[in-house]
């Protein structure tokens, strides 16, 4: 069955001061393959540098930013743009305008989902 729901409907869970996360679509919602998640961080606060063994594909909906790998600033982030993280490359992201980063992260669904 098709799920349609407003982001409205969804908790923003912290994982740090300033950083939040909406799990929207999981295999909780009987997606078999991927995570949909909106990521916001506030002004000025930085998402350090981390990794996983799987992509992410990112979308940006609103706010300006940039995305960061240890040695630096890799590019910048503004509504309309969208780019992939290989797996295992270390990336981060560090809000750089005066109102949320906002962005669709998709995922491969979790093993322990």
């Amino acid at each position: 069955m098709m799920l349609l729901k407003d982001i409205a409907q969804s908790q923003a869970q912290s994982t740090a001061p300033g950083i939040g996360i909406h799990w929207l679509i999981t295999r909780k919602e009987g997606a078999p393959n991927f995570t949909m998640r909106v990521i916001e961080i506030a002004p000025g606060v930085v998402f350090a540098p981390h990794q996983h063994p799987y992509e992410h594909e990112i979308y940006v909906l609103e706010g300006r930013g940039v995305v960061t790998n240890p040695a630096g600033d890799v590019g910048a982030m503004q509504p309309g743009v969208y780019l992939l993280v290989p797996p295992d490359e270390p990336h981060g992201y560090r809000n750089t305008g005066e109102q949320t980063l906002k962005f669709i992260c998709v995922i491969p669904n979790p093993q322990e989902a």
